[in-house]
Protein backbone atom coordinates (compact mmCIF):
# COMPACT_ATOMS: atom_id res chain seq x y z
CA UNK A 1 0.00 0.00 0.00
CA UNK A 2 1.34 3.42 -1.01
CA UNK A 3 1.44 6.42 1.31
CA UNK A 4 -1.33 8.16 -0.66
CA UNK A 5 -3.56 5.08 -0.42
CA UNK A 6 -2.90 4.85 3.31
CA UNK A 7 -3.86 8.50 3.82
CA UNK A 8 -7.17 7.89 2.02
CA UNK A 9 -8.21 5.22 4.55
CA UNK A 10 -10.62 6.12 7.31
CA UNK A 11 -9.41 5.77 10.96
CA UNK A 12 -10.94 2.33 11.43
CA UNK A 13 -9.33 1.03 8.23
CA UNK A 14 -6.01 2.51 9.34
CA UNK A 15 -6.36 0.82 12.72
CA UNK A 16 -7.12 -2.51 11.05
CA UNK A 17 -4.19 -2.07 8.66
CA UNK A 18 -1.76 -1.15 11.44
CA UNK A 19 -3.01 -3.95 13.69
CA UNK A 20 -2.57 -6.47 10.87
CA UNK A 21 0.90 -5.09 10.21
CA UNK A 22 1.87 -5.38 13.88
CA UNK A 23 0.60 -8.95 14.14
CA UNK A 24 2.36 -9.87 10.89
CA UNK A 25 5.63 -8.45 12.15
CA UNK A 26 5.15 -9.80 15.68
CA UNK A 27 7.31 -12.95 15.26
CA UNK A 28 10.10 -10.88 13.71
CA UNK A 29 9.86 -8.25 16.45
CA UNK A 30 9.91 -10.90 19.16
CA UNK A 31 12.95 -12.45 17.51
CA UNK A 32 14.61 -9.04 17.33
CA UNK A 33 13.80 -8.47 21.00
CA UNK A 34 15.46 -11.68 22.13
CA UNK A 35 18.33 -11.06 19.70
CA UNK A 36 18.91 -7.70 21.40
CA UNK A 37 18.93 -9.42 24.78
CA UNK A 38 21.40 -11.97 23.45
CA UNK A 39 23.67 -9.24 22.11
CA UNK A 40 23.47 -7.43 25.45
CA UNK A 41 24.51 -10.62 27.27
CA UNK A 42 27.34 -11.13 24.75
CA UNK A 43 28.55 -7.55 25.24
CA UNK A 44 28.40 -8.13 29.00
CA UNK A 45 30.73 -11.11 28.81
CA UNK A 46 32.98 -9.29 26.32
CA UNK A 47 33.19 -6.47 28.84
CA UNK A 48 34.16 -8.96 31.54
CA UNK A 49 36.88 -10.31 29.22
CA UNK A 50 38.23 -6.81 28.63
CA UNK A 51 38.13 -6.22 32.37
CA UNK A 52 40.33 -9.26 33.03
CA UNK A 53 42.67 -8.08 30.30
CA UNK A 54 42.98 -4.62 31.88
CA UNK A 55 43.43 -6.34 35.25
CA UNK A 56 46.54 -8.10 33.95
CA UNK A 57 47.90 -5.08 32.05
CA UNK A 58 47.58 -2.86 35.13
CA UNK A 59 49.46 -5.41 37.23
CA UNK A 60 52.31 -5.54 34.70
CA UNK A 61 52.60 -1.75 34.36
CA UNK A 62 52.01 -0.94 38.02
CA UNK A 63 54.79 -0.18 40.48
CA UNK A 64 55.32 -2.20 43.67
CA UNK A 65 52.70 -0.21 45.62
CA UNK A 66 50.10 -0.70 42.89
CA UNK A 67 50.89 -4.41 42.77
CA UNK A 68 50.50 -4.61 46.54
CA UNK A 69 47.03 -3.04 46.16
CA UNK A 70 45.99 -6.30 44.49
CA UNK A 71 46.29 -7.88 47.94
CA UNK A 72 45.88 -5.02 50.41
CA UNK A 73 43.08 -2.59 49.58
CA UNK A 74 44.14 1.06 49.52
CA UNK A 75 47.89 0.51 49.83
CA UNK A 76 48.61 2.23 46.51
CA UNK A 77 46.52 5.26 47.50
CA UNK A 78 48.24 5.53 50.89
CA UNK A 79 51.66 5.26 49.25
CA UNK A 80 50.79 8.06 46.79
CA UNK A 81 49.44 10.39 49.51
CA UNK A 82 45.69 9.74 49.12
CA UNK A 83 45.47 8.75 52.76
CA UNK A 84 41.76 9.04 53.57
CA UNK A 85 40.70 7.06 50.52
CA UNK A 86 43.33 4.37 51.07
CA UNK A 87 42.23 3.97 54.69
CA UNK A 88 38.58 3.63 53.60
CA UNK A 89 39.55 0.91 51.11
CA UNK A 90 41.50 -0.91 53.81
CA UNK A 91 38.62 -0.71 56.32
CA UNK A 92 36.26 -2.18 53.71
CA UNK A 93 38.64 -5.12 53.18
CA UNK A 94 38.91 -5.74 56.93
CA UNK A 95 35.14 -5.61 57.42
CA UNK A 96 34.51 -7.92 54.48
CA UNK A 97 37.10 -10.40 55.78
CA UNK A 98 35.43 -10.45 59.20
CA UNK A 99 32.01 -10.79 57.56
CA UNK A 100 33.12 -13.82 55.54
CA UNK A 101 34.97 -15.49 58.44
CA UNK A 102 32.15 -15.22 60.98
CA UNK A 103 29.10 -15.38 58.71
CA UNK A 104 29.34 -15.32 54.92
CA UNK A 105 31.58 -18.35 54.28
CA UNK A 106 29.16 -20.70 56.03
CA UNK A 107 26.22 -19.35 54.05
CA UNK A 108 28.07 -19.82 50.75
CA UNK A 109 29.01 -23.35 51.80
CA UNK A 110 25.39 -24.37 52.33
CA UNK A 111 23.94 -22.38 49.40
CA UNK A 112 24.40 -25.16 46.77
CA UNK A 113 22.44 -27.66 48.92
CA UNK A 114 20.20 -25.26 50.88
CA UNK A 115 20.90 -27.32 53.98
CA UNK A 116 20.76 -31.00 54.92
CA UNK A 117 19.81 -31.11 58.61
CA UNK A 118 16.11 -31.70 59.09
CA UNK A 119 14.11 -30.34 61.99
CA UNK A 120 13.80 -33.00 64.69
CA UNK A 121 10.85 -33.14 67.10
CA UNK A 122 9.84 -35.60 69.81
CA UNK A 123 6.65 -36.20 71.76
CA UNK A 124 6.42 -36.66 75.52
CA UNK A 125 4.14 -39.05 77.39
CA UNK A 126 1.26 -36.59 77.14
CA UNK A 127 1.60 -36.15 73.34
CA UNK A 128 3.06 -32.66 73.46
CA UNK A 129 5.61 -31.79 70.79
CA UNK A 130 9.14 -30.92 71.86
CA UNK A 131 11.78 -29.57 69.49
CA UNK A 132 14.95 -31.63 69.83
CA UNK A 133 16.89 -29.96 67.04
CA UNK A 134 15.76 -26.88 65.12
CA UNK A 135 17.73 -28.09 62.12
CA UNK A 136 18.59 -25.85 59.19
CA UNK A 137 16.24 -23.47 57.44
CA UNK A 138 16.59 -23.41 53.68
CA UNK A 139 14.78 -20.09 53.51
CA UNK A 140 17.39 -18.40 55.72
CA UNK A 141 20.27 -20.14 53.92
CA UNK A 142 18.97 -18.85 50.58
CA UNK A 143 18.38 -15.37 51.98
CA UNK A 144 21.76 -15.04 53.69
CA UNK A 145 23.56 -16.77 50.84
CA UNK A 146 22.06 -14.31 48.35
CA UNK A 147 23.05 -11.44 50.62
CA UNK A 148 26.61 -12.78 50.83
CA UNK A 149 26.87 -13.11 47.05
CA UNK A 150 25.62 -9.54 46.54
CA UNK A 151 27.99 -8.18 49.18
CA UNK A 152 30.86 -10.08 47.53
CA UNK A 153 30.01 -8.59 44.13
CA UNK A 154 29.93 -5.07 45.63
CA UNK A 155 33.26 -5.60 47.41
CA UNK A 156 34.77 -6.98 44.18
CA UNK A 157 33.69 -3.77 42.42
CA UNK A 158 35.36 -1.79 45.21
CA UNK A 159 38.45 -3.99 44.82
CA UNK A 160 38.68 -3.15 41.10
CA UNK A 161 38.13 0.53 41.93
CA UNK A 162 40.98 0.34 44.44
CA UNK A 163 43.33 -1.03 41.76
CA UNK A 164 42.29 1.56 39.16
CA UNK A 165 42.68 4.33 41.74
CA UNK A 166 46.15 3.14 42.70
CA UNK A 167 47.27 3.01 39.06
CA UNK A 168 45.73 6.43 38.32
CA UNK A 169 47.58 8.01 41.22
CA UNK A 170 50.77 6.26 40.08
CA UNK A 171 50.40 7.93 36.67
CA UNK A 172 49.71 11.27 38.37
CA UNK A 173 52.91 10.88 40.41
CA UNK A 174 54.87 10.12 37.23
CA UNK A 175 53.52 13.34 35.68
CA UNK A 176 54.55 15.32 38.78
CA UNK A 177 50.97 15.85 39.96
CA UNK A 178 49.69 15.48 43.51
CA UNK A 179 46.45 13.72 44.50
CA UNK A 180 43.59 15.93 45.62
CA UNK A 181 42.95 16.41 49.33
CA UNK A 182 39.87 15.43 51.34
CA UNK A 183 38.77 19.08 51.43
CA UNK A 184 38.90 19.39 47.63
CA UNK A 185 37.06 16.10 47.10
CA UNK A 186 34.38 17.06 49.63
CA UNK A 187 33.87 20.39 47.86
CA UNK A 188 33.55 18.52 44.54
CA UNK A 189 30.86 16.25 45.97
CA UNK A 190 28.94 19.37 46.99
CA UNK A 191 29.34 20.97 43.57
CA UNK A 192 30.13 19.09 40.33
CA UNK A 193 29.30 15.66 41.79
CA UNK A 194 26.40 16.82 43.93
CA UNK A 195 24.05 14.47 42.07
CA UNK A 196 26.09 11.54 43.39
CA UNK A 197 25.77 12.86 46.93
CA UNK A 198 22.00 13.22 46.64
CA UNK A 199 21.32 9.90 44.88
CA UNK A 200 23.65 7.64 46.87
CA UNK A 201 21.27 7.04 49.79
CA UNK A 202 18.13 6.47 47.65
CA UNK A 203 20.06 4.04 45.43
CA UNK A 204 21.28 2.18 48.51
CA UNK A 205 17.70 1.89 49.81
CA UNK A 206 16.48 0.69 46.40
CA UNK A 207 19.19 -1.96 46.39
CA UNK A 208 18.32 -3.14 49.90
CA UNK A 209 14.53 -3.06 49.72
CA UNK A 210 13.89 -3.69 46.01
CA UNK A 211 16.77 -5.35 44.20
CA UNK A 212 17.72 -7.82 46.95
CA UNK A 213 14.13 -9.09 47.47
CA UNK A 214 13.73 -9.29 43.69
CA UNK A 215 16.84 -11.46 43.33
CA UNK A 216 15.67 -13.61 46.24
CA UNK A 217 12.22 -14.18 44.70
CA UNK A 218 13.75 -15.01 41.31
CA UNK A 219 15.88 -17.68 42.98
CA UNK A 220 12.76 -19.09 44.69
CA UNK A 221 11.46 -19.92 41.19
CA UNK A 222 14.23 -22.50 40.87
CA UNK A 223 13.32 -24.34 44.08
CA UNK A 224 10.50 -26.61 45.22
CA UNK A 225 9.64 -24.37 48.16
CA UNK A 226 6.12 -24.74 49.56
CA UNK A 227 4.67 -23.02 52.61
CA UNK A 228 4.90 -25.13 55.75
CA UNK A 229 3.74 -24.74 59.31
CA UNK A 230 7.33 -25.01 60.53
CA UNK A 231 10.57 -23.91 58.86
CA UNK A 232 12.08 -26.84 56.99
CA UNK A 233 14.25 -27.73 54.04
CA UNK A 234 13.67 -27.45 50.33
CA UNK A 235 15.88 -28.09 47.30
CA UNK A 236 17.00 -26.60 44.02
CA UNK A 237 14.95 -28.04 41.15
CA UNK A 238 16.31 -26.04 38.22
CA UNK A 239 13.78 -25.27 35.48
CA UNK A 240 11.10 -27.67 36.75
CA UNK A 241 8.64 -24.90 37.67
CA UNK A 242 8.97 -23.36 34.22
CA UNK A 243 8.69 -26.70 32.44
CA UNK A 244 5.51 -27.46 34.40
CA UNK A 245 3.70 -24.42 32.99
CA UNK A 246 4.85 -25.15 29.43
CA UNK A 247 4.26 -28.90 29.45
CA UNK A 248 1.56 -28.80 26.75
CA UNK A 249 2.59 -32.20 25.38
CA UNK A 250 1.44 -34.01 28.51
CA UNK A 251 -1.35 -31.47 29.03
CA UNK A 252 -0.68 -31.18 32.76
CA UNK A 253 -3.03 -29.25 35.00
CA UNK A 254 -0.45 -26.53 35.64
CA UNK A 255 0.20 -26.04 31.91
CA UNK A 256 -3.51 -25.97 31.07
CA UNK A 257 -4.09 -23.48 33.87
CA UNK A 258 -1.26 -21.22 32.74
CA UNK A 259 -2.34 -21.00 29.10
CA UNK A 260 -6.01 -20.60 30.03
CA UNK A 261 -5.27 -17.79 32.48
CA UNK A 262 -2.68 -16.17 30.18
CA UNK A 263 -5.24 -16.02 27.35
CA UNK A 264 -7.87 -14.49 29.62
CA UNK A 265 -5.28 -12.06 31.03
CA UNK A 266 -4.43 -10.69 27.58
CA UNK A 267 -8.12 -10.53 26.62
CA UNK A 268 -8.92 -8.76 29.87
CA UNK A 269 -6.06 -6.29 29.45
CA UNK A 270 -7.10 -5.50 25.87
CA UNK A 271 -10.82 -5.10 26.74
CA UNK A 272 -10.17 -3.11 29.92
CA UNK A 273 -7.70 -0.76 28.23
CA UNK A 274 -9.61 0.03 25.05
CA UNK A 275 -13.08 0.15 26.62
CA UNK A 276 -11.84 2.83 29.03
CA UNK A 277 -9.95 4.60 26.27
CA UNK A 278 -12.74 4.71 23.67
CA UNK A 279 -15.59 5.46 26.08
CA UNK A 280 -13.50 8.03 27.94
CA UNK A 281 -12.63 9.70 24.64
CA UNK A 282 -16.30 9.88 23.63
CA UNK A 283 -17.37 11.44 26.94
CA UNK A 284 -14.43 13.89 26.87
CA UNK A 285 -15.40 14.99 23.34
CA UNK A 286 -18.98 15.52 24.47
CA UNK A 287 -17.95 17.58 27.50
CA UNK A 288 -15.42 19.71 25.60
CA UNK A 289 -17.63 20.33 22.57
CA UNK A 290 -18.27 24.01 21.93
CA UNK A 291 -21.67 25.12 23.09
CA UNK A 292 -21.91 22.63 25.96
CA UNK A 293 -22.77 24.42 29.19
CA UNK A 294 -21.63 23.60 32.73
CA UNK A 295 -18.38 21.99 31.55
CA UNK A 296 -16.81 22.66 34.93
CA UNK A 297 -19.64 20.86 36.69
CA UNK A 298 -19.25 17.74 34.56
CA UNK A 299 -15.48 17.68 35.01
CA UNK A 300 -15.90 18.14 38.77
CA UNK A 301 -18.31 15.22 38.93
CA UNK A 302 -15.77 12.92 37.35
CA UNK A 303 -13.00 14.24 39.62
CA UNK A 304 -15.20 13.42 42.62
CA UNK A 305 -15.49 9.80 41.45
CA UNK A 306 -11.69 9.64 41.33
CA UNK A 307 -11.47 11.12 44.83
CA UNK A 308 -13.20 8.02 46.22
CA UNK A 309 -10.51 5.34 46.74
CA UNK A 310 -10.74 2.67 44.08
CA UNK A 311 -10.81 -0.21 46.54
CA UNK A 312 -13.83 1.37 48.27
CA UNK A 313 -15.71 1.57 44.97
CA UNK A 314 -14.79 -2.02 44.11
CA UNK A 315 -15.84 -3.40 47.49
CA UNK A 316 -19.13 -1.51 47.25
CA UNK A 317 -19.78 -2.84 43.76
CA UNK A 318 -18.96 -6.39 44.85
CA UNK A 319 -21.62 -6.13 47.55
CA UNK A 320 -24.17 -4.59 45.21
CA UNK A 321 -23.67 -7.41 42.67
CA UNK A 322 -24.24 -10.29 45.10
CA UNK A 323 -27.40 -12.40 44.93
CA UNK A 324 -28.90 -10.36 47.76
CA UNK A 325 -27.40 -7.10 46.56
CA UNK A 326 -28.94 -3.88 45.32
CA UNK A 327 -28.86 -4.82 41.63
CA UNK A 328 -30.85 -8.02 42.13
CA UNK A 329 -33.37 -6.23 44.33
CA UNK A 330 -33.77 -3.48 41.72
CA UNK A 331 -34.21 -6.02 38.89
CA UNK A 332 -36.82 -7.84 40.96
CA UNK A 333 -38.77 -4.64 41.62
CA UNK A 334 -38.67 -3.56 37.98
CA UNK A 335 -39.15 -6.79 36.05
CA UNK A 336 -40.05 -9.65 38.40
CA UNK A 337 -42.90 -8.36 40.52
CA UNK A 338 -40.72 -7.67 43.52
CA UNK A 339 -39.20 -11.19 43.57
CA UNK A 340 -35.44 -11.22 43.81
CA UNK A 341 -34.07 -13.10 40.73
CA UNK A 342 -30.83 -13.83 42.65
CA UNK A 343 -28.55 -13.53 39.65
CA UNK A 344 -24.97 -14.36 40.61
CA UNK A 345 -23.16 -11.68 38.61
CA UNK A 346 -19.71 -12.44 40.02
CA UNK A 347 -19.82 -16.14 40.83
CA UNK A 348 -22.18 -17.69 38.29
CA UNK A 349 -21.00 -18.41 34.77
CA UNK A 350 -17.37 -17.75 33.86
CA UNK A 351 -18.05 -15.37 30.98
CA UNK A 352 -20.85 -13.63 32.87
CA UNK A 353 -18.42 -12.84 35.70
CA UNK A 354 -15.74 -11.76 33.24
CA UNK A 355 -18.12 -9.39 31.44
CA UNK A 356 -19.22 -7.94 34.77
CA UNK A 357 -15.60 -7.32 35.76
CA UNK A 358 -14.94 -5.47 32.49
CA UNK A 359 -18.05 -3.29 32.95
CA UNK A 360 -17.18 -2.42 36.55
CA UNK A 361 -13.64 -1.58 35.44
CA UNK A 362 -15.15 0.93 33.01
CA UNK A 363 -16.91 2.57 35.94
CA UNK A 364 -13.71 3.06 37.94
CA UNK A 365 -11.38 3.72 34.97
CA UNK A 366 -13.21 5.99 32.54
CA UNK A 367 -12.92 9.17 34.74
CA UNK A 368 -9.11 9.03 34.50
CA UNK A 369 -9.30 8.80 30.71
CA UNK A 370 -11.78 11.68 30.58
CA UNK A 371 -9.46 13.98 32.52
CA UNK A 372 -6.38 13.14 30.43
CA UNK A 373 -8.34 13.45 27.18
CA UNK A 374 -9.82 16.79 28.28
CA UNK A 375 -6.33 18.13 28.87
CA UNK A 376 -5.22 16.96 25.42
CA UNK A 377 -8.29 18.41 23.70
CA UNK A 378 -7.77 21.80 25.33
CA UNK A 379 -4.16 21.87 24.12
CA UNK A 380 -4.67 20.95 20.46
CA UNK A 381 -3.56 24.06 18.50
CA UNK A 382 -6.60 26.03 17.33
CA UNK A 383 -4.71 26.88 14.13
CA UNK A 384 -5.21 23.31 12.94
CA UNK A 385 -8.99 23.58 13.27
CA UNK A 386 -9.00 27.03 11.69
CA UNK A 387 -7.09 25.73 8.67
CA UNK A 388 -9.47 22.78 8.36
CA UNK A 389 -12.53 25.07 8.41
CA UNK A 390 -10.99 27.30 5.74
CA UNK A 391 -10.38 24.22 3.57
CA UNK A 392 -14.04 23.23 4.00
CA UNK A 393 -13.46 20.13 6.11
CA UNK A 394 -16.53 18.60 7.73
CA UNK A 395 -16.65 17.92 11.50
CA UNK A 396 -16.14 14.20 10.84
CA UNK A 397 -13.15 14.94 8.60
CA UNK A 398 -11.72 17.31 11.20
CA UNK A 399 -12.05 14.65 13.89
CA UNK A 400 -10.49 11.87 11.83
CA UNK A 401 -7.64 14.00 10.43
CA UNK A 402 -6.77 16.21 13.41
CA UNK A 403 -8.35 15.30 16.74
CA UNK A 404 -8.07 11.52 16.66
CA UNK A 405 -4.48 11.31 15.29
CA UNK A 406 -3.35 13.94 17.79
CA UNK A 407 -4.91 12.12 20.74
CA UNK A 408 -3.53 8.74 19.68
CA UNK A 409 -0.08 10.25 19.12
CA UNK A 410 0.00 11.84 22.58
CA UNK A 411 -1.61 8.95 24.48
CA UNK A 412 0.29 6.00 22.97
CA UNK A 413 2.73 5.79 25.93
CA UNK A 414 -0.27 6.10 28.27
CA UNK A 415 -2.06 3.28 26.44
CA UNK A 416 0.98 1.04 26.82
CA UNK A 417 1.15 1.89 30.52
CA UNK A 418 -2.56 1.16 30.98
CA UNK A 419 -2.28 -2.11 29.08
CA UNK A 420 0.63 -3.33 31.21
CA UNK A 421 -1.15 -2.01 34.31
CA UNK A 422 -4.25 -4.03 33.44
CA UNK A 423 -2.16 -7.18 32.97
CA UNK A 424 -1.15 -6.61 36.60
CA UNK A 425 -4.50 -5.17 37.74
CA UNK A 426 -4.78 -7.07 40.99
CA UNK A 427 -7.34 -4.83 42.70
CA UNK A 428 -10.22 -5.07 40.24
CA UNK A 429 -10.13 -8.86 39.95
CA UNK A 430 -9.37 -9.72 43.56
CA UNK A 431 -11.71 -7.22 45.24
CA UNK A 432 -14.63 -7.95 42.89
CA UNK A 433 -14.56 -11.71 42.41
CA UNK A 434 -11.55 -13.08 44.27
CA UNK A 435 -11.01 -15.23 41.16
CA UNK A 436 -14.47 -16.82 41.29
CA UNK A 437 -16.30 -18.73 39.95
CA UNK A 438 -14.21 -21.68 41.13
CA UNK A 439 -12.98 -24.12 38.52
CA UNK A 440 -11.73 -27.55 39.72
CA UNK A 441 -9.96 -28.08 36.39
CA UNK A 442 -7.58 -25.20 37.15
CA UNK A 443 -4.61 -25.47 39.50
CA UNK A 444 -5.37 -23.15 42.41
CA UNK A 445 -7.23 -20.60 40.27
CA UNK A 446 -10.74 -19.50 39.32
CA UNK A 447 -12.24 -18.51 35.99
CA UNK A 448 -11.73 -14.75 36.49
CA UNK A 449 -8.19 -15.00 37.87
CA UNK A 450 -5.49 -13.29 35.86
CA UNK A 451 -1.81 -14.17 36.12
CA UNK A 452 -1.06 -11.80 38.99
CA UNK A 453 -4.04 -12.95 41.09
CA UNK A 454 -3.19 -16.59 40.31
CA UNK A 455 0.30 -15.85 41.60
CA UNK A 456 -1.29 -14.55 44.80
CA UNK A 457 -3.55 -17.60 45.12
CA UNK A 458 -0.58 -19.94 44.65
CA UNK A 459 1.46 -18.26 47.38
CA UNK A 460 -1.26 -17.27 49.88
CA UNK A 461 -3.92 -19.90 49.19
CA UNK A 462 -4.06 -23.60 50.00
CA UNK A 463 -1.38 -24.62 47.47
CA UNK A 464 1.46 -22.62 49.03
CA UNK A 465 3.44 -23.26 45.84
CA UNK A 466 5.96 -20.43 46.15
CA UNK A 467 8.29 -21.86 43.53
CA UNK A 468 5.62 -21.91 40.83
CA UNK A 469 4.35 -18.49 41.96
CA UNK A 470 7.84 -17.01 41.52
CA UNK A 471 8.11 -18.59 38.07
CA UNK A 472 4.76 -17.04 37.12
CA UNK A 473 6.01 -13.66 38.34
CA UNK A 474 9.07 -13.92 36.09
CA UNK A 475 6.91 -14.89 33.11
CA UNK A 476 4.56 -11.94 33.77
CA UNK A 477 7.55 -9.61 33.71
CA UNK A 478 8.78 -11.10 30.43
CA UNK A 479 5.33 -10.76 28.84
CA UNK A 480 4.92 -7.14 29.99
CA UNK A 481 8.44 -6.10 28.95
CA UNK A 482 8.20 -7.77 25.54
CA UNK A 483 4.78 -6.33 24.67
CA UNK A 484 5.70 -2.85 25.93
CA UNK A 485 8.93 -2.62 23.95
CA UNK A 486 7.47 -4.06 20.74
CA UNK A 487 4.35 -1.87 20.77
CA UNK A 488 6.18 1.31 21.72
CA UNK A 489 8.98 0.82 19.19
CA UNK A 490 6.37 0.41 16.43
CA UNK A 491 4.32 3.45 17.47
CA UNK A 492 4.37 6.84 15.79
CA UNK A 493 5.17 8.46 19.13
CA UNK A 494 8.55 6.78 19.05
CA UNK A 495 9.31 6.87 15.31
CA UNK A 496 8.23 10.47 14.70
CA UNK A 497 8.52 12.41 17.94
CA UNK A 498 8.00 15.82 16.31
CA UNK A 499 4.97 14.94 14.17
CA UNK A 500 2.72 17.44 15.97
CA UNK A 501 5.31 19.87 17.22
Amino acid sequence: MTYVEYKQLNPFQRFAFNFKKIMKNLPRNIGRFFKTIGLAIAHFFIGIGKGFKNYGVTFVKGDWATKLSYVIFGFGDIHKGKYYKGILYFIIEVLYTLFMVFFGAEQLYWLPTLGTHERVVAYDDFGFETVVDEGQRSMLILLYGTLTVVVTIVVFAIYISNIKDAYRHQQMRERGEKPTSLKVDAREFLDGKYHITLLSFPILMIAVFNILPLIFMILIAFTNYHGFEHPTLFDWVGMVNFSNVFDVINSTQKANTFFSIAGWTLLWAFAATFSNYILGMIVALMINKKGIKFKGVFRTMFVITIAVPQFVSLLLMSQMLTQEGAFNILLGDLFNGGVNPKIDFLGGSAWGARLTVILVNCWVGIPYTILSMSGILMNIPEDLYESARIDGATPVKTFTKITLPYMIFVTTPQLITQFVGNINNFNVIFLLTGGKPANPDLYGAGDTDILVTWLYQLSMGEKKDYGLASAIGILVFIICATLSLIIYNNSKSMKDEEAFS
